[in-house]
């Protein structure tokens, strides 16, 4: 299991999973039923609880001179709004997954390839002025000063990887991914349904069915 230090916990809690060995071409019935059945669901109105946890985690990112409104949305929020156009992306079995909890769940998530960044220590701050990544393959950046980041600690310093908002290309999953972690974003201050432990269970056992190891953490 890898090291996480969460230097943001007034803000927010992280949810951890790593998987390893996974079949990331490998179908997954249990989760295209559960995902169709979301994406019915999302294609409504949010509740007003649902609302009000959507609101509590634009909040959480609220930190300093970052402000999460236009493209600095959290990316569950690009989820929801593709899902209600009756749109909804599909890549692999393991970031079909994400996508799906992340939908569900109204909460960004972060996946990444564990196997492209050679860490087994993380640490989750604020970005610092001019740090930044490339997060697609046009090369486009985003900056990270003041976002909520999860950096890989190596020889080479913190390296910023992943953030609720996107993350860095070099590490997206593909189809030669076989060992993977998430990060599940979640409010501090949040004491109402879902609670994180529910959310982190459900990703981990829908793991289990394409991965040989699933492992789990909250800090």
């Amino acid at each position: 299991m890898i090291h996480i230090q969460n230097l943001l916990t007034d803000h927010l809690q992280l949810g951890i999973i790593t998987a390893e060995n996974i079949n990331i071409s490998q179908p997954h019935p249990v989760l295209e039923d559960r995902l169709t059945e979301t994406l019915e669901l999302r294609r409504e109105l949010l509740t007003d609880e649902e609302d009000l946890f959507r609101n509590t985690c634009r909040d959480m990112m609220r930190i300093g001179s970052y402000k999460p409104t236009g493209r600095g949305k959290p990316a569950s929020e690009y989820l929801l709004r593709v899902a209600e156009e009756g749109q909804f992306p599909r890549i692999n079995s393991a970031a079909d997954i994400n996508n799906y909890i992340s939908l569900k769940y109204l909460t960004p998530i972060s996946l990444w390839d564990t196997d492209k960044i050679a860490s087994d220590s993380w640490v989750f701050r604020t970005g610092r002025e001019g740090e930044a990544f490339v997060f697609n393959s046009s090369g486009q950046t985003i900056s990270l000063t003041d976002l909520v980041t999860g950096f890989a600690v190596s020889e080479r310093g913190e390296i910023p990887i992943v953030t609720p908002v996107k993350d860095c290309q070099q590490t997206k999953t593909d189809k030669s991914t076989r060992n993977l972690a998430a990060a599940i974003y979640y409010p501090a201050d949040w004491e109402a349904a879902p609670p994180l432990n529910l959310i982190i269970d459900e990703y981990a056992k829908l793991l289990g069915f394409i991965s040989d190891n699933v492992e789990k953490q909250i800090t």
